[in-house]
């Protein structure tokens, strides 16, 4: 059964720094890419910010946390964290994992990020 749970979020400061990290499950970690996506407050979507290669190499980031964000990928420990540096008010958000295995998509549950003096 494939779980992804995330976690790590909480409010904070702008300018701060948290680290979100996404615990896997069900699957080989090693095998497929995983990423960070957020739905920000009154949004629909789901915007995709972050994804890293199934064996780590590659990393994608969308332009608006490029700089700022660093995503990790930890086979031992089954891990996939979201290092988020220089935080911005329009950073406040749910952040949710996701896979996209070739036999179904699966997400996480969420975790909230709210920055905020």
């Amino acid at each position: 059964q494939v779980q992804l749970v995330e976690s790590g979020g909480t409010l904070v400061q702008p300018g701060g720094s948290l680290r979100l990290s996404c615990r896997a499950s069900g699957f080989n970690l090693e095998g497929y890419s995983v990423g960070w996506f957020r739905q920000a407050p009154g949004q629909e979507e789901h915007e995709g910010i972050s994804s890293i290669s199934s064996n780590g190499e590659s990393k994608y980031y969308v332009d608006s946390v490029k700089g700022r964000f660093n995503i990790s990928k930890d086979t031992s420990k089954r891990t996939v964290d979201l290092q988020m540096n220089s935080l911005e008010i329009e950073d406040t958000a749910v952040y949710y994992c996701n896979a996209y295995l070739p036999w179904a998509e699966y997400w996480g549950q969420g975790t909230q990020v709210t920055v905020s003096s």
